[in-house]
């Protein structure tokens, strides 16, 4: 099986370095190396603060900015599971090395406009033909508005392409945007039929690798 996960900065790193979930993360993805897996990483706060200290500047200047953080946490991730040094730059550079490895992790593979991290990880799960995209997140998938600003937030189990990317195009685009998938992920996995799964916990994780039942959203 062809796995891409896009792994929020957020898990990683929310304010110190989560070593507890790596040390969870590792382990889960230690048990499933028959497949071949990629993963993306997010910039989380890192992002964010550095993005946010350069408010005046452009969009393009402070996504750049934005794109650093994640390939820091891309070689952080990487060296924690015991896997290739420098990250890879570009999707032909990720494609190579997986010809090679069953393991790939990458941050954002440059700069395109409107796009997260997140819609990186569904471009290469597009270019790679993924059996299944999975973005881990700090929130357990998707709700009908935010749970953390709303306590009446509904939990969505299952949704189609076209409505999530309906639900997706309603946020309004910055750099460092948090939401479970940007636009251009919405675009992208609707296109090419890409099963995607919403979840946070490692737990969660190793019971949708299993293809069991498992806590989160799928968009399908």
């Amino acid at each position: 099986m062809k796995i891409v996960i896009s792994l929020g900065g957020s898990l990683i790193n929310p304010g110190k370095i989560n070593y507890n979930f790596l040390k969870e993360f590792k382990n889960t993805i230690k048990k499933f190396s028959g497949y071949k897996i990629v993963i993306v990483t997010g910039g989380g706060k890192i992002a964010r603060e550095y993005i946010g200290a350069l408010k005046d500047k452009s969009e393009k200047v402070r996504s750049l900015i934005g794109i650093k953080a994640t390939k820091l946490n891309a070689m952080l991730v990487s060296n924690f599971l015991d896997n290739e040094v420098v990250v890879p730059d570009s999707l032909e550079e990720v494609g190579r090395i997986l010809k090679r490895k069953n393991l790939v992790v990458c941050g954002s593979l440059g700069y395109r406009q409107d796009m997260t991290s997140d819609g990186t990880a569904a471009d290469v799960a597009r270019h790679l033909k993924a059996d299944l995209l999975i973005n881990m997140t700090n929130v357990k998938g998707l709700y009908d508005k935010d749970p953390r600003k709303f306590k009446n937030a509904k939990f969505i189990s299952e949704i189609s392409f076209g409505d999530f990317l309906r639900m997706a195009n309603k946020v309004n685009y910055k750099p460092g945007q948090h939401f479970v998938l940007d636009q251009i992920a919405a675009r992208i996995i609707r296109r090419y039929k890409i099963k995607t799964a919403i979840l946070k916990d490692v737990n969660e994780l190793e019971k949708c690798l299993k293809r069991n039942k498992f806590s989160g959203t799928v968009i399908c």
